[in-house]
């Protein structure tokens, strides 16, 4: 193929802020090319400097060997069809397809063919003096195209065209836009943020973040052999997975080593893997690569999108220590009072409030009549040493009750191979406590003061599972185990069996569905 454009070190900068970083790009004749990435990434303005609309800082943008970078829109070759279309609300279809053709002063013979094939091209015989006002958007949208179409340019510039259409409206657009393309026989420069609509129209795909290119493809290369977790992340659903590439054809996570195709890495690189769902077969457990639990399972219509826990997280396990109800009655005051005896880390001693101590404790106290009543009067002597130190709660009318603070250094359970560390304490509660709570998990999360965080850079790690094993409506005395983890690895698979949460499955795949990434700098 005939290379058409030719973009050469573009730089954009607005106010001082660098929007396109050096881009360099080579577009060929009859090709159907996307940009693709998220809003901000600089597609657009890229877009924009082909068109003719902004010229460059810096570099230069070449067509049939001649630099058109600071040559002015209109005597471009270049047509551009607009998110919004931009029509002319007073014209009709016909006026508004041929409203070019006139500027030119074409002969109105010629005029009328060449509007009547586009109007055919487009599907649109019989809306010819149609008030484009009272379209659809996808009639709207064929309207704009051929307007475009119809000066024959040699380039046809789309701007997030179809984003206004609703989505069943959007695939049918994006077949026709195909087909339209191999019609005409033009380049088609196409800016969209759907994965889809690149991967269903394109010839290739120019992947773009914060102002630069990080890969260009075909849709089966950019989707098969992603450049690096963004572009995996991107171009569809990933697995993406920390590994080593311990040598050639051979990768290592969760300490397994794993068969790939892949090669041409550093001995004991630290690497990405990319594994796409549809690529995990599931089968018995025991006979696949690795087992594991499934967590979740979504109805999708074609298939079930599947989650599989195969390593758990990060898990600390306490003691629930369930007690009867505390509830002291000051029958001559008409007043009742209650709290619950607590653990607390050593280090959080020097700073312990009266305030915070009624909230570890749950400390209340009520009327007879379930009024709310204060307590202001919180003793205790808590040293900053190991031990179990009395604490007593007063109203101003003499309802006391006394409970015990026991001081303790926390066992950190560190988890290398997760880089994650969690801790809790112990905890006392009340059946009635347990019972009445209207989100058992949170609340268990809470009176552990459970928590787990990022060994390397120390931010905080959410709990994501709580395990037990009692049944809250039927809880008596005595002492509980309770777990806490964070989430292991998961698994996203896409299938047509019909999986339940809870079963206990295989996971397989094939070499050629590994696919190993060099991390992102």
């Amino acid at each position: 193929m005939k290379k058409l454009i030719e973009v050469k070190n573009i730089v954009k900068t607005f106010d001082k802020q660098v929007v396109l970083k050096g881009i360099s790009l080579d577009i060929y004749e009859n090709e159907f090319v996307t940009l693709l990435g998220p809003s901000g990434c600089g597609k657009t303005t890229l877009l924009r400097i082909i068109a003719g609309f902004l010229e460059p800082t810096e570099g230069h943008v070449i067509m049939d060997g001649e630099d058109i970078a600071t040559v002015p829109a209109y005597k471009r070759d270049v047509n551009t069809v607009f998110q919004h279309y931009a029509l002319f609300p007073h014209l009709d279809v016909y006026d508004n397809i041929a409203f070019g053709l006139k500027i030119k002063k074409m002969a109105k013979d010629l005029i009328d063919q060449k509007v009547m094939r586009m109007i055919s091209l487009v599907g649109l015989e019989g809306f010819e003096h149609r008030d484009v006002t009272s379209l659809s958007g996808g009639q709207q949208q064929r309207v704009a195209i051929a307007r475009a179409l119809v000066n024959e340019p040699r380039v046809l510039l789309l701007d997030e065209s179809l984003s206004a259409l609703d989505k069943n409206l959007r695939k049918e657009m994006q077949l026709e836009l195909k087909e339209i393309q191999r019609e005409v026989g033009i380049t088609f420069i196409f800016v969209t943020h759907d994965q889809e609509e690149a991967l269903t129209m394109s010839d290739k795909i120019v992947i773009m973040k914060d102002g630069e290119i990080e890969q260009i493809g075909s849709p089966t290369e950019v989707y098969n052999e992603p450049i690096n977790e963004y572009c995996a992340r991107f171009i569809g659903d990933s697995n993406i997975i920390d590994g080593i590439m311990k040598k050639d054809n051979l990768v290592n996570f969760d300490d397994v080593d794993y068969v790939c195709v892949d090669y041409g890495f550093h001995e004991n690189e630290p690497v990405d893997i990319v594994i796409r769902p549809e690529d995990v077969d599931i089968v018995p457990r025991n006979q696949g690569l690795l087992n594991g639990e499934v967590k979740s399972v979504l109805f999708k219509g074609m298939h079930y999108e599947v989650i599989v826990e195969t390593s758990s997280g990060t898990s600390k396990t306490v003691t629930m220590h369930v007690t009867k109800g505390r509830d002291i009655e000051n029958a001559e005051a008409g007043e009742k009072i209650s709290a619950s005896s607590f653990y607390m880390d050593i280090e959080d001693v020097p700073t312990l409030t009266d305030s915070e101590v009624i909230a570890r404790a749950n400390a209340q106290a009520w009327t007879t009549d379930d009024e709310d009543v204060s307590i202001p009067k919180v003793t205790y002597d808590v040293k900053e040493a190991e031990g179990s130190y009395p604490c007593t709660f007063a109203t101003d009318k003499g309802t006391e009750i006394t409970i015990q603070i026991n001081v303790t250094v926390p066992k950190v359970v560190e988890d290398e191979a997760n880089e994650e560390g969690i801790q809790a304490f112990d905890f006392y509660r009340s059946a009635d406590e347990i019972r009445e709570s209207l989100a058992l998990d949170t609340d268990l999360v809470r009176w552990a003061d459970a928590y787990a965080w990022n060994m390397e850079d120390n931010s905080r790690v959410e709990i994501w599972d709580v395990k037990y094993d009692f049944d809250e409506d039927d809880l008596t005395e005595g002492d509980y185990p309770v777990t806490f983890s964070t989430q292991g690895r998961e698994i996203k698979i896409e299938t047509t069996d019909h999986i339940q949460v809870g079963e206990r499955i295989g996971l397989k795949w094939n070499p050629e569905d590994i696919h190993v990434m060099r991390k992102m700098v």
